[in-house]
């Protein structure tokens, strides 16, 4: 069984949150991973190629992202620890990816091949659970940042962020959460500097 050293620790105590695994079967589990590391704005996909694995992230922070028709980056999802993160449609029809995967910051990344999961989950029937509730929450995340996306104001989408990921909003570059926010750099730089100043009138912020 691996120990806390393990670079897959993270993983399995993830997997333990939600199914319990045997010895073998995190042996099984544990045969079909790869480790990589990426140094910052390294790729893990890039646009026109195939996606051939799903990426758990050990460490770090990972992005995804197209160019838009004006060649503007329109970043769509973020992965910190303990996310998985993919192109899915590329990955399930084996077809040419619309979407790049780099990394934000220096990242672990543990790699599971597609077609090694289609035969991992047939002989480890308790990660069709896992995997099941796992595209659970990133089929709920997109709904949400749809939700957030049409039916809240920029300023109304950044406050709702921030307050639920306050460590994340200081860890990401100003400009690939405006990209992901739906706005420009510039107006993410009013929405703060108005908050500050907000902060600084407020009198439980006084001495």
């Amino acid at each position: 069984m691996p120990n806390d050293a393990s670079p897959y620790a993270p993983l399995l105590a993830h997997i333990a949150r939600y199914v319990a695994l045997t010895e073998d079967e995190q042996a099984a589990l544990l045969a079909e991973l790869a480790v990589c590391t990426l140094p910052r704005k390294a790729c893990l996909l890039e646009q026109d190629h195939v996606c051939t694995a799903s990426y758990f992230v050990l460490q770090g922070c990972l992005r995804m992202y197209f160019i838009s028709d004006k060649g503007a980056e329109q970043i769509t999802h973020f992965a910190i620890e303990n996310w998985w993160l993919a192109d899915y449609t590329s990955l399930s029809t084996q077809t040419p990816s619309q979407f790049f995967v780099q990394a934000v910051e220096p990242s672990t990344v543990a790699l599971l091949d597609y077609q090694q999961q289609e035969s991992l989950l047939s002989r480890v029937p308790k990660l069709e659970r896992y995997f099941r509730l796992m595209m659970q929450r990133v089929t709920a995340a997109a709904q949400m940042r749809i939700l957030y996306l049409y039916g809240q104001s920029g300023e109304q989408r950044y406050h709702h962020f921030a307050t639920a990921f306050p460590d994340f909003v200081q860890r990401v570059p100003q400009y690939m959460l405006a990209s992901y926010l739906g706005f420009t750099p510039e107006f993410l730089s009013k929405i703060r500097a108005k908050a500050a100043h907000q902060a600084l009138r407020s009198p439980s912020s006084g001495s």
